[in-house]
């Protein structure tokens, strides 16, 4: 079964994750998250990080996991490759492993701005999560839009 698959969306990143349980979804999801942002393949596990966040449903705690990851990415510069989860009534409780982004050695493939509410989903039953991240448009893109209107 694969982890996660990429859903037809009209600009921006949606992923359904699967797992066995609600929490690999959650880390499937989250796996998600940093590998369309960086190719995996490459990053090591030298650096480890633990937090927990709570949310007032399994959306919300959705959404509070991922924007946490996101934040970590954003602020710390680290990209996990390795990420444990565990529910807990209403809190969610990760432990990661990855390593700092180094542009010279890691491929990018993409930025992720934000996480969204929009069509976000989380099915106990199946079980699977649905959600869209908002993306930056790479820079390229950009100039080739930009070529394409002047013309």
């Amino acid at each position: 079964m694969d982890r996660y698959v990429l859903m037809d969306h009209t600009a921006d990143l949606m992923v359904k994750a699967y797992g066995g349980t609600l929490e690999e979804c959650f880390a499937n999801a989250g796996h998600a998250l940093f590998n369309e942002t960086v190719d995996l393949s490459g990053v090591g596990t030298s650096e480890e990080v633990e937090f927990e966040v709570s949310g007032i449903d399994d959306e919300d705690m959705l959404y509070s996991f991922l924007s946490e990851l996101l934040f970590i990415e954003d602020c710390d510069n680290l990209i996990l490759k390795e990420i444990q989860v565990e529910i807990d009534g209403d809190k969610v409780r990760c432990k990661g492993r990855g390593e700092r982004l180094d542009r010279s050695r890691h491929r990018v493939r993409s930025e992720i701005k934000a996480v969204t509410y929009h069509m976000m989903a989380v099915d106990r039953d199946e079980p699977s999560v649905t959600v869209v991240f908002d993306v930056r448009i790479p820079l390229s893109t950009c100039s080739m839009i930009a070529n394409r209107c002047s013309d």
